[in-house]
């Protein structure tokens, strides 16, 4: 029996070298912003829409003009048919659910104003994909967006359960919704963990899939760990590094250390340096 049988994980499919190979993030002005700078009829009953809608009362700072012309272009383009209400708000992105074509999506909007960029500097400093992006709040907040979208493409495809990315304009992501009925899934931190050296055992392939892939989660706790559908999920990809960031040494060393310490509380001995050690050592031939 494989890792993939043992631990219900999905196929892993072949994935490129890691390196530095990621395209430059593009943070020039979209049709969004064209759309939010013309304000024409439609676009303006759209904006009252929202402005008006219970469910988007929330925190001030979340819904300028550009933000409105995001939303606006992604209703357009048939990636939301309808709003719902907030499923998380926090300092530096508000999620919300919606609908489009009958499913349940999740739209996470990054608070351009609000968001701490002192916070974010340490995980920009140094990835390549930001070579060229600058200091200036807007544009390190529409990278970040745009970095999400291709950190969750790239774990996808290493073979890691994680929300589908489906559309990104702006400071907007448009992603797979991970739960039911509009309640979000519980994380790995609010649940009675049944199996703790299986849920243990699959923590640590999907981390060190990511390595594989060339990324380090970086946040990586029971907190950005749920559960959905039987089965573990990786959430929160936003602050992902390449393995060439200069911190991700330190980054990975703390999460393995979050991981194992959590699972040492279920009665798992278990060892943060000896995770590390397995995440970046040479991955073992998969048996057929």
């Amino acid at each position: 029996m494989n890792d993939e049988e043992e631990y219900g994980l999905v196929d892993t499919e072949a994935t490129e070298e890691p390196g530095d190979e990621w395209e430059e993030l593009d943070v020039s002005d979209t049709e969004a912003d064209r759309v939010a700078r013309k304000q024409d009829r439609e676009f303006s009953a759209f904006r009252e829409r929202i402005k008006d809608a219970d469910q988007f009362k929330v925190e001030g700072g979340v819904f300028d003009e550009a933000t409105l012309g995001a939303l606006y272009k992604l209703v357009q383009d048939g990636h939301i048919d309808a709003f719902g209400g907030p499923i998380s708000t926090g300092k530096e992105a508000h999620v919300f659910l919606a609908d489009a074509d009958g499913a349940d999506v999740a739209v996470k909007i990054y608070r351009i104003n609000a968001s701490d960029f002192r916070q974010m500097r340490q995980y920009l400093e140094g990835d390549p994909r930001f070579r060229n992006i600058g200091s200036k709040k807007k544009k390190v907040v529409l990278a970040w967006t745009k970095k999400e979208f291709a950190n969750l493409r790239r774990a996808a495809a290493a073979g890691v359960n994680v929300p589908e990315p489906i559309a990104v304009e702006r400071n907007v992501l448009v992603m797979e919704f991970v739960g039911h009925e509009g309640e979000r899934a519980k994380r790995l931190g609010e649940v009675h963990v049944e199996n703790p050296r299986t849920t243990y055992e699959v923590v640590r392939e999907y981390t060190r899939r990511l390595y594989d892939a060339g990324l380090v989660h970086g946040d990586l706790s029971e907190y950005n760990i749920v559960v959905h559908d039987s089965q573990l999920w990786i959430i929160d990809l936003g602050q992902a590094v390449t393995i060439h960031h200069p911190n991700s040494r330190e980054f990975l060393e703390r999460d393995c250390r979050n991981v194992a310490n959590f699972f040492a509380r279920q009665g798992l001995d278990t060892d943060g340096e000896e995770l590390l050690a397995h995440v970046t050592s040479e991955a073992a031939p998969r048996e057929d």
